[in-house]
């Protein structure tokens, strides 16, 4: 704050002291230069008066300033929720911008007046292995990079659609046909509506070719016949592991951490997650088991009384630790060795962070230890009771303490005692094998991530557009 207050000092006594008008352009530039530094400490009617006595000095004489001077008075307008003159001047600044060939300063007005708007949202559909997710989002703009702010994320109904059943297909379609009437009310175009199966949902319903068609071709025809002007979307069915675990990076984590930074996403259906290198290229690992498929797979007939299947997932899970986990780490490569951070997104990290931690319900990024997983698997196997119902007593924040609520509420109904045991022990197993690298890691939970990837196909394709501009000599 002291630095602010000098910065403002220096300035102050430097201009004039009377409300007139820049003289000059030099004089002009340090009009926008104060204006900017005055709306950055919430000064921001001053900040537009003086911007505004900047422009008789450099309207038609000096475009590039003047752009600038729209560009700040359009934040400072926006700052004071005032859209109208925000979008007057972003609009301003955008047609000189074109005039000077700044493709860089023209994308990024451009997605300004859509933010200022309402023209900036996006959808995107996730149809997974438990169930069908919906993530309405706006993006926005900041130091040149795009990220996501969500403004409608339905509470997902658990329909385990890998089981490939009559049954889940039909509850999945009423899921997506109310997700449909949320993509109308919110009147997004069909080109900014991202509907994909999951690579989870891929790799097991792949399996069995006639059930994949046959959830494709109801929720095709539930797509088309509920959009209007013959309007049409497609659903992508050839999402890999590794695509979904690259886009899962752009969607969840911001930009500025990639260097420090892997991800890991134990889904449903199946684990992926991996890297940027230095090259910028997505290094991945996968293995195709998750939480859901790997409870299956230790009781396929789903007969086992319970403390049978205690047995069979402590026997299931060492093989796949040596010949798949450890194994697929150990192919990853020094880069993923040397990233200090983890993010972890997927149902049973967010199970296990509801559980265990409801004080943190209101948390973007909940830091998990390995004392916490260790602690969630032995309640898993041996107090599941004490588990799933934790003590809320000392939730005193209202808002808090409903969020902490509907997140119990929410994993009870997603994951049963078989699946918490199996998705606990494959935690455990993957946290362990980040352990065996020459890096201490920093694990962190990262909530809203199970709708990551599909955020992160738009904000791939706005970074890229914004890089491209930028390539072409952009300012």
């Amino acid at each position: 704050m002291k630095y602010w207050l000098l910065l403002l000092g220096w300035f102050t006594v430097s201009l004039p002291l009377s409300a007139q008008n820049a003289r000059t352009p030099v004089e002009a530039a340090r009009f926008i230069k104060l204006g900017n530094t005055l709306r950055m400490v919430d000064r921001t009617q001053q900040a537009i008066d003086l911007l505004l006595r900047a422009l008789p000095a450099i309207q038609q004489k000096d475009q590039g300033q003047e752009a600038v001077a729209y560009e700040n008075l359009g934040y400072a307008y926006s700052d004071m929720q005032n859209t109208a003159e925000a979008v007057r001047y972003y609009q301003r600044a955008l047609t000189l911008y074109q005039k000077l060939g700044f493709s860089a300063s023209e994308a990024a007005m451009r997605q300004l007046l859509n933010e200022a708007a309402g023209k900036d949202l996006y959808a995107g559909v996730d149809i997974g292995a438990s169930g069908v997710k919906l993530a309405i989002f706006r993006t926005t703009y900041d130091n040149g990079f795009y990220a996501k702010d969500i403004r409608s994320k339905p509470l997902a109904p658990n329909v385990t659609l890998v089981s490939g059943s009559a049954q889940s297909f039909d509850a999945g379609r009423d899921v997506m046909k109310a997700y449909l009437d949320s993509i109308r009310h919110y009147n997004i175009a069909p080109d900014r509506v991202y509907m994909a199966f999951s690579s989870g949902i891929n790799e097991s319903l792949g399996k069995m070719p006639d059930k994949k068609k046959a959830l494709y071709d109801m929720l095709s025809e539930l797509v088309a016949t509920n959009l209007p002007n013959g309007n049409k979307l497609t659903i992508d069915t050839a999402l890999t592991a590794a695509r979904e675990a690259e886009l899962f990076m752009v969607g969840t984590i911001p930009r500025k951490f990639w260097t420090s930074t892997s991800c890991i996403d134990i889904g449903s259906g199946n684990t992926k997650g991996g890297y940027y290198d230095g090259n910028g290229r997505f290094q991945s690992i996968s293995f195709s088991f998750g939480t859901k498929t790997l409870a299956t797979q230790i009781d396929n007939k789903r007969s086992l009384a319970i403390d049978a299947y205690k047995e069979e997932a402590l026997k299931a899970i060492r093989p796949l630790i040596d010949t798949t986990i450890n194994l697929e780490f150990n192919k990853a490569g020094l880069g993923l060795q040397q990233r200090r951070t983890v993010a972890f997104g997927g149902g049973i990290a967010w199970a296990m962070t509801a559980y265990l931690h409801p004080e943190r319900a209101g948390m973007t990024a909940v830091p998990i230890t390995q004392g916490d997983v260790d602690r969630f698997r032995q309640l898993t196997l041996n107090d599941y009771q004490t588990l799933i119902h934790p003590d809320l007593s000392s939730l005193t924040d209202p808002v808090v303490r409903r969020k902490a609520e509907a997140d119990l509420a929410n994993a009870q109904n997603q994951f049963n005692e078989k699946q918490l045991i199996a998705g606990a022990l494959l935690l455990d197993a993957v946290v362990k094998a980040y352990g065996n690298t020459s890096v201490a890691k920093r694990f962190v939970f990262i909530r809203d991530s199970d709708i990551g990837w599909v955020t992160g196909k738009f904000m791939e394709q706005l970074n890229r557009s914004y890089e491209r501009a930028v390539a072409k000599g952009a300012q």
